[in-house]
């Protein structure tokens, strides 16, 4: 029996060797054997059949984070885009990843040939890395918290939640890489346990918000970690600005961009996932970015605060993205100090196909 490279069969497929090496771990072809660090492929075995479309009825992962801005209650209008049924589409980027609604959704219903996320805030990164590659410390340390917090009476997990807090920010700014575990688990512990599950940040950096009222909060899900770390084992996670993912973006790409949202009165600056604003020279600047990736005929859409909801004449983002599809969707605004003004609201879904 010939055999040839995964590379060579890369060549002859159409698709990555990157691929083709998971294809053989999935057993999906037929007599591959590793020799040494390489498979080796039968010449006449024939390219499997393209599962990267496959739809499950269920999705299997969630967000393991509770995030300001979340997409899960626009997922039913974004999915209407996602263009990987017909097979030419076979790559996704996320470049403001976030909570990752859109993305483990994407992660649960397809099998992508690459996937790359990114975000400017280097303890979410941090922590979906330590999930990707250290999931059995980072689920023990939470265990300990978890059975260390729940029992306390409030002024007890007062003085822990804050003992803790006080921890994360000197790790932020003082940390190493030794303690990137205690880091991330620290950041999950707060997240489950600060006020509406709000990531926010004073303007030198350090994470402020205070204890939320949760009678009995979840602070190990340890299925669905886990579940998120098996997805996460073929996704790229970069640390950093979003024209970071331009090496990777092509015309086989959809990407999604959920940038901080522009804020829709003078008064709602929740600016506040990072130390480093984004406004609208920002803003503008991202479209500019949109216009070089539609250049490569990457499939994108991008989300953000609809101007028109306080001022009906307020053109900004109907000029910046001129070229593109722009789509008024509802939704529910729910971080506002004031409880009156929370409620429905338009978002804006822009997209240039």
């Amino acid at each position: 029996m010939d055999f040839m490279s995964a590379r060579e069969a890369a060549d002859k497929w159409g698709i990555s060797q990157r691929r083709v090496a998971v294809l053989c771990s999935e057993n999906r072809i037929d007599n591959a054997i590793m020799v040494g660090n390489m498979w080796i492929i039968p010449t006449m075995a024939e390219k499997p059949t393209d599962a990267r479309s496959i739809r499950y009825t269920k999705s299997d992962v969630k967000p393991f984070l509770k995030w300001a801005g979340g997409k899960g209650q626009l997922l039913s209008e974004i999915e209407k885009y996602y263009p990987f049924e017909n097979g030419g589409i076979t790559k996704y980027a996320e470049p403001f990843v976030g909570g990752g609604a859109v993305l483990f959704d994407i992660l649960s219903k397809y099998d992508l040939e690459d996937v790359y996320i990114g975000d400017i805030n280097a303890e979410l990164i941090n922590t979906y890395r330590i999930i990707k590659d250290d999931i059995d410390e980072l689920i023990y340390m939470l265990l300990v918290m978890q059975n260390e917090f729940v029992p306390m009476n409030t002024d007890a997990r007062k003085a822990y939640y804050l003992a803790k807090r006080e921890r994360f920010n000197d790790l932020k700014v003082n940390g190493n890489e030794n303690i990137n575990i205690e880091k991330a688990a620290i950041m999950i512990f707060l997240n489950k346990t600060c006020f509406n599950g709000l990531y926010r940040v004073n303007r030198k950096g350090l994470f402020n918000v205070p204890m939320g009222s949760y009678k009995n909060p979840m602070i190990c899900d340890e299925e669905n970690l886990r579940a998120v770390s098996k997805k996460l084992q073929n996704v790229t996670i970069v640390c950093g600005d979003y024209r970071e993912s331009a090496d990777f973006i092509d015309n086989s790409t959809f990407v999604y961009f959920d940038p901080p949202y522009r804020p829709i009165t003078d008064t709602a600056s929740f600016t506040a996932y990072t130390e480093n604003l984004f406004n609208d020279e920002e803003q503008i600047e991202l479209a500019k970015f949109v216009d070089d990736m539609h250049r490569k005929d990457a499939k994108i859409v991008i989300s953000n605060s609809d101007p028109k909801n306080s001022n009906t004449e307020d053109e900004f983002f109907d000029k910046i993205y001129s070229s593109h599809k722009i789509k008024r969707v509802e939704a529910t605004r729910m971080i506002n100090c004031n409880s009156e003004a929370r409620g429905k609201i338009n978002e804006l879904l822009i997209s240039n196909f």
